[in-house]
């Protein structure tokens, strides 16, 4: 890195100390540090015909007064304005908000440029910027930056202008001149150059497309380096599993195995062989066939003389995945045990007694796994369902219950495509991406709170032919702030309406887990014909026999958690319906009800989800998982994205990368971000 780039900003014109602290509140204290403070958005003045201007662009158009301006006031400060102008062949309404002295500036036939945000239903524009006479303005299409305190925009381009003029020489190439070739990319001063100055629009795309490539390349090296040293420096072992004895295993399955659980298998299967440790997310949409092929990938490492441990969320989940395993195993003399908090006493001690001595083949459990008095005999393979529902620290103590076991983590929480290269690029990701053959689709309908009677109604008749059913609601009890239906008001009405004939179950999360296990229990059991719940139910719950899903309040959810809610349904050979009942204000609550409406795909849902929503928000603001980029858009920009991450993995298993002088500002980088060191990235 260039010496001179390293400055403080202090070395330029005009910035003191009081400047400079500014700045650093907007991480800006270097040159190099200014000159990359790219625009956020670019103001467009130069002029436009309406006729091509799309509905709520902000534009920028020249016209003649039409109308005495027309002024209404609201208390001291506030007013509006409304004046007509002829611009070309359109006669349009301009709207002005609190600046009355301009009434008496206005003249009718005076030439007008007025900047604003079009509105074309109602052929109106409203005005931010004004000014009389013709369009005069010398830079017709400005950088807006982020700015803090009393900083100015007018003075933080001059501030740019001053560093770029006094150390544009000194920018440097951070890319290979091979990639900058391969995919025609302007060098870096001159794309810096154009993101500051530039002259129109187009410009700025071909500067903006190299800094999203380059931002993107960094940052799936860092992923891919990290890959290959974890993977080179935690040897793992190497499971000569008895492909025979797995063979009829498959074969003496009640299923045939989907297309997508053969890929899915023969991948984790070739990792288990390696002897590098097995570090693979497996994703898979809710009822995709995730636990036969844990089942499989389990009964491999079983033959080897190993055992394997399956860790879950919740109990409930514990005993189905404990129950179903024990089914599949039981005619190959696998034996699999259940650990959770509810196993006590005598029978605690010798299950535990039996793992430490290799008797048991397969412990599957909860958080209890991870206990310190749980010790394993000959642990090689261990799955973490839901894997985003346990801390780093939890999964890593179960791993270290044998000595460097192959390690699978498992969610139906589908993610989209850019996020798993960004979020899990230094793991090997598996998908299964197609359902079991006859599984029939989940009809999901978006009604209105009106058409409650209806839906009630039919629910009764799910009810009658032996059926059951959920209902959702975003709230526990009433709440002052929030007009929406909860679980306790909802319970208390449908065990009035269903009096006498069907019996109504309660669940939220603050009841004791002894009394959540019962209430389970019975439901499971067809004790309980209506669940009344909040989304505790979310992940998990299988009852097939639950035909009927109904969600309160349903615009107040995000998409995957409306699909996850959707997923407790359609999990037997029934036919199953979700209805939405939802009055969404906005459009994006209207957009999310149409999705769930026209796809049962849980991975189109996730990508419609992240369109929404925005990366920042799709794990929750408390996972920091999701890098921060300052051009770069993963989800718009998704395939520089594949394309940075295809490259990267290439470079880095070559010798050249890691060798050759071209390579070298890379090899910095990732010193630099203590990739090389062995160190975790941030």
């Amino acid at each position: 890195m260039n010496k001179n780039l390293m400055q403080s900003v202090k070395v330029l014109k005009g910035i003191g100390d009081e400047t400079a602290d500014l700045l650093a509140g907007l991480n800006i204290v270097t040159i190099k540090d200014l000159l990359e403070h790219f625009p956020f958005r670019y103001e467009d003045y130069r002029l436009r015909d309406l006729a091509d201007v799309k509905h709520d662009e902000r534009i920028t158009v020249e016209g003649k007064v039409h109308s005495e301006p027309s002024l209404a006031r609201f208390g001291k400060k506030r007013s509006r304005m409304t004046v007509r102008l002829l611009i070309g062949r359109y006669l349009v309404q301009a709207i002005i908000f609190n600046q009355p002295y301009l009434k008496n500036k206005i003249t009718i036939n005076e030439t007008v440029t007025v900047t604003g945000k079009w509105d074309q239903h109602r052929m109106a524009i409203t005005v931010s910027e004004m000014h009389f006479g013709e369009n005069r303005r010398g830079k017709l299409f400005e950088p807006v930056y982020a700015l803090k305190g009393s900083l100015t925009m007018r003075n933080m381009r001059k501030y740019i202008a001053q560093a770029f003029a006094m150390y544009g020489d000194d920018i440097e190439e951070t890319l290979p001149d091979g990639l900058v070739r391969k995919y025609r990319l302007p060098n870096r001063r001159e794309a810096l150059e154009t993101m500051h100055f530039p002259e129109i629009p187009e410009d700025v795309q071909k500067a903006r497309r190299r800094f999203v490539y380059e931002e993107f390349l960094s940052f799936q090296l860092k992923m891919q380096a990290l890959r290959k040293i974890e993977r080179e420096q935690t040897p793992g072992i190497v499971q000569k599993y008895d492909l025979d004895k797995v063979k009829e295993f498959i074969d003496r399955l009640p299923f045939p195995l989907t297309g997508a659980q053969k890929r899915v298998v023969n991948e984790i299967l070739t990792d288990m062989k390696s002897p590098y440790r097995m570090n693979r997310l497996l994703q898979g949409d809710v009822g995709s066939g995730k636990t036969v092929v844990a089942a499989i990938c389990l009964y491999a490492s079983v033959t080897t003389g190993r055992q394997g441990a399956l860790m879950v969320p919740t109990e409930i989940l514990a005993e189905q995945h404990a129950a179903s395993l024990k089914e599949i195993f039981d005619p190959f003399h696998v034996r699999c045990a259940l650990l959770t908090s509810s196993v006590k006493g005598k029978a605690r001690k010798e299950l535990l007694a039996e793992l430490a001595e290799g008797k048991i083949d397969i412990l599957v459990g909860t958080h209890a796994l991870i206990q310190e008095e749980v010790s394993f005999a000959r642990l090689g393979f261990v799955i973490t369902d839901e894997q985003h529902r346990f801390g780093v620290e939890q999964r890593r103590i179960l791993r270290e219950k044998g000595e460097k076991p192959d390690v699978l983590f498992m969610t139906a929480t589908p993610i989209p495509r850019t996020l798993a290269i960004t979020v899990f690029g230094e793991m090997d990701v598996s998908v299964i991406d197609e359902m079991p053959a006859g599984r029939k689709t989940i009809e999901t309908y978006w009604a209105r709170e009106d058409m409650l009677e209806r839906v009630l109604g039919f629910i009764e008749k799910e009810l009658h032919k032996g059926r059951q059913a959920y209902v959702i609601c975003p709230l526990i009890e009433e709440s002052d702030k929030l007009d929406v239906q909860n679980a306790i008001d909802v319970h208390s009405s449908l065990t009035f309406y269903f009096q006498n004939r069907f019996k109504v179950g309660l669940m939220h999360g603050r009841l004791p887990s002894a009394e959540k296990e019962e209430v389970m229990r019975s439901f499971a059991e067809n004790q309980i014909q209506i669940l009344v719940s909040t989304t505790v139910v979310e992940v998990g719950v299988n009852v097939p026999n639950a035909t009927v899903m109904v969600i309160y309040d349903a615009e107040r959810f995000g998409l995957a958690q409306l699909h996850q809610l959707r997923g407790r349904v359609g999990r037997g050979s029934d036919q199953s319906y979700c209805i939405l009942l939802a009055e969404p204000k906005s459009e994006i609550g209207k957009e999310r009800m149409k999705i769930m409406t026209e796809t049962n795909d849980g991975f189109v849902v996730s990508e419609k989800d992240l369109e929404l929503r925005g990366p920042g928000d799709f794990f929750g603001k408390k996972q920091s998982g999701v890098p921060e980029f300052k051009v770069a858009d993963m989800v718009h920009d998704y395939r520089a994205l594949e394309t940075a991450r295809d490259d990267a993995a290439k470079l880095v298993q070559s010798r050249a990368f890691w060798e050759a002088p071209e390579y070298g500002r890379l090899r910095t980088e990732l010193e630099e971000a203590g990739v090389l060191k062995g160190e975790k990235l941030d």
